[in-house]
C-alpha cells in the first residue's frame, strides 16, 4: 500500500468519524505532559508564587508609612515610571495592594507569558521537529490531541498558579492587599498565560522549527508590554492593544474590576479556533510558512565548528542582546529621579549606603548592575546548555563521525557562549549608559556603565562553567545548574535590599564582583573567578571526552 493511499484514507477516516477521532488520545498525552514536567511546572510555580508573595512583603517593609507611599506615588507618577510600572489610576490610594498591581503585575505578566510559551512549544513543535510526535500520530493519536493537551496543562498551569498567588497574598493580612483583590489578581496572571498559550498555540503552526516558534511567540510578548507601556505613559489607548494592559485594567486592590479579563480569554478561544484550523493544512513536521530556500554555496564560515556554533546561537544571542539594551534604556531613563524616587525609604536607603558609592545614583547603578549581571547568566545557562540539546536530538554524532575532536565541538559552541555573554551584558551596560547620559547630561557615565557592566562578565564565565562541568560529568543533572542564576537574584539582589548577611551573598560569583561604579575598581577578584572559571571548563572538557555521547 503507498503513503499517499494511507494517508488518503487517514484523512477520510478523520473526516467521517468527526472531531472526537482529532481529540483521540488526549487523555494519555496529558498524563505524558506532566509525567515529562514533573519538576518544570512545580518550579515555574514556586517561582513565581515566592516572587510575588515576597515581593508584598518587602514592599510592607520598603513603605511602612502612607508618607512612604505616597512619596512613591509621586515619583512613579512621571512618564519614565509610569512606563515601566502601570496606569496612573492605580495612584489615587496608593496602599499595598494598589502597588502590587501597580508595579509587579505587568512585569509578572511577561514571566507568565514566558512559562506557557515555552510550555505549548515544548510539548508541540518540539516533538514535531525531533519526530516523536510522528512516531505517536502513527497510532491511535488524533490530529489535534498534542495540541489540546499542551494547552489544557498549560491552562491548568496559570489556573493553579492563580489559586497560590491569591492564597499566598491573602494570607499576608497586610492592608490594601484584600481576599477578593488577592482572586482577581491571581486570575489576571491566569488570562495573560491562557492567552499567551494560545498565541503559541498559533505560532507553532507556522513553522517547522520550535526556536522559530517560540522567537514568534515571544516577540508578541515584547510587543505586548511596550504596548503598554507606551500607552500608559501616553493618552492610553495603545494599552488596549495588550493583553498585559489588559490585566492592569482590572485595577486590582483598587476598583477590582473583573471585565477586562474577558478580553485575554475571548482572544485566546479565537487563537485556538484558528490554531486548529491552521493545523489541518499543513503535514506533521511542516509548518505553513515555507522554508526559505539555502544559498546554492554554503557560508564558508559553516565548514567551521565555531561559524556553525555561532549560527546556532545567533536567534538566543540577538534576542537577550536586543532585550538587556531595552532593559538598561528603561532603567536609565529613570536616573535623574532616583534621589526623589528613594527618599523616605529607609530600607533602600540602607541598602544603598551599605554599597557604598559617591552618590545616589553611582550606587543605584551598581545595584541595577546586578539585575543586569542575573539576567545575562540565564543567556550563559542557555547557551552553555546547547551542546546538551545538540546531543539529545542526535546531531552530535554525525559530526563527531568526521576528523572533528570533542573538544573543539564543544569549545565552539562555549565560544560562542561566553564572548556572547560579554556582549549581551556590555549592550546592557551601553543602554544604561547611554540613556543615563542624556537624562543627567553627563556623557562620561556611557564608559563608566560600560566598564562596570564588563566587571561581571568573570563571573558569567564562572556560570557557564558550571554548566559546562555538568554537561561533561553529569549530563542528567545539567539544570542544576540554574541554580546560580536563581540564588544570585536571591543574595545578590534580594539580599541587598532585605540586608542578608554579607557571607550569603559570597556564596555566588556574583558576589565577588566590586560593585562598580559605587565601589573602587579591583581586579584581583575578577582574576580569580576568570580562574575558576577556565578550571571548570576545563573539567566539563574532561569529563564529556571520558564518557560516552547520549550517557545519563
Amino acid at each position: 500500500m503507498s503513503a499517499a493511499t494511507t494517508t488518503s484514507r487517514r484523512a477520510r477516516v478523520e473526516s467521517s468519524t468527526g472531531s472526537a477521532d482529532a481529540l483521540a488520545g488526549t487523555g494519555t498525552l496529558i498524563r505524558f505532559v506532566l509525567r515529562r514536567d514533573r519538576i518544570r511546572i512545580p518550579a515555574w510555580l514556586a517561582a513565581l508564587t515566592v516572587y510575588t508573595v515576597g515581593t508584598a512583603a518587602s514592599f510592607a517593609e520598603l513603605y511602612p508609612t502612607a508618607e512612604a507611599r505616597q512619596a512613591a506615588a509621586e515619583t512613579m507618577g512621571t512618564p519614565a515610571g509610569t512606563a515601566m510600572t502601570g496606569p496612573t489610576r492605580y495612584l489615587v490610594d496608593y496602599n499595598l495592594g494598589s502597588m502590587m498591581g501597580h508595579q509587579t503585575l505587568g512585569f509578572a505578566a511577561v514571566l507568565v507569558a514566558l512559562m506557557s510559551v515555552l510550555m505549548v512549544v515544548r510539548h508541540t513543535r518540539a516533538e514535531e521537529e525531533t519526530g516523536r510526535a510522528e512516531l505517536v500520530r502513527a497510532s491511535v493519536v488524533g490530529r489535534h490531541a498534542h495540541l489540546i493537551a499542551a494547552l489544557i496543562v498549560a491552562t491548568a498551569t496559570n489556573v493553579g498558579l492563580a489559586l497560590l498567588l491569591a492564597g499566598g497574598l491573602a494570607g499576608l493580612g497586610l492592608e490594601g492587599i484584600t481576599v477578593h483583590g488577592s482572586l482577581l489578581y491571581g486570575a489576571t496572571h491566569a488570562a495573560v498565560g491562557i492567552a499567551f498559550a494560545a498565541v503559541a498555540a498559533v505560532t507553532v503552526q507556522m513553522t517547522e522549527h520550535a526556536r522559530g516558534a517560540s522567537g514568534m511567540a515571544l516577540t508578541l510578548v515584547g510587543l505586548a508590554y511596550v504596548l503598554r507601556a507606551a500607552g500608559d505613559s501616553g493618552e492610553g489607548a495603545l494599552s488596549w492593544l495588550s493583553p498585559i494592559g489588559w490585566a492592569q485594567a482590572t485595577y486590582v486592590y483598587v476598583e477590582n474590576r473583573w471585565w477586562p479579563l474577558l478580553l485575554p480569554l475571548a482572544v485566546a478561544a479565537v487563537l485556538l479556533a484558528i490554531a486548529m484550523v491552521l493545523s489541518t493544512r499543513r503535514d506533521v513536521g511542516a509548518g505553513l510558512r515555507q522554508t526559505r530556500p539555502g544559498a546554492a554555496r554554503g557560508s564558508a564560515a559553516l565548514a567551521h565548528p565555531a561559524g556553525l556554533a555561532l549560527r546556532l546561537h545567533r536567534g538566543l544571542l540577538i534576542g537577550f542582546a536586543v532585550a538587556l539594551l531595552v532593559l538598561g534604556v528603561a532603567y536609565g531613563s529613570i536616573l535623574a529621579e532616583v534621589e526623589a524616587m528613594l527618599a523616605g525609604i529607609d530600607v533602600l536607603e540602607e541598602a544603598l549606603a551599605d554599597i557604598g558609592g559617591a552618590t545616589i545614583v553611582d550606587s543605584f547603578a551598581s545595584m541595577i548592575m546586578t539585575v543586569l549581571a542575573i539576567i545575562t547568566s540565564v543567556y550563559i545557562v542557555l547557551a552553555g546548555l546547547r551542546p546538551r540539546a545538540e546531543e539529545n536530538d542526535g546531531r552530535v554524532e554525525p559530526l563527531l563521525a568526521t576528523a572533528l575532536s570533542r573538544h573543539t565541538w564543544v569549545a565552539s559552541h562555549l565560544a560562542v557562549a561566553m564572548v556572547g555573554g560579554a556582549l549581551v551584558m556590555l549592550a546592557g551596560g551601553l543602554g544604561f549608559g547611554i540613556t543615563g547620559a542624556l537624562v543627567l547630561d553627563d556623557p562620561a557615565i556611557v564608559t563608566t556603565f560600560a566598564g562596570a557592566a564588563l566587571a561581571y562578565v568573570p563571573a558569567l564565565w564562572v556560570t557557564g562553567g558550571v554548566a559546562v562541568l555538568l554537561f561533561g560529568w553529569l549530563p542528567r543533572a545539567a539544570l542544576v545548574a540554574w541554580v546560580l542564576p536563581t540564588y544570585g537574584f536571591i543574595a545578590g539582589y534580594l539580599g541587598q535590599i532585605l540586608q542578608f548577611p554579607g557571607w550569603m551573598r559570597k556564596l555566588s560569583p556574583f558576589g565577588h564582583v566590586p560593585q562598580l561604579p559605587a565601589a573602587e575598581p579591583d581586579v584581583m577578584p575578577l582574576i580569580a573567578l576568570t580562574a575558576l572559571a577556565a578550571l571548570l571548563i576545563a573539567g566539563g572538557l574532561t569529563g564529556f571526552s571520558r564518557r560516552g555521547i547520549n550517557a545519563t
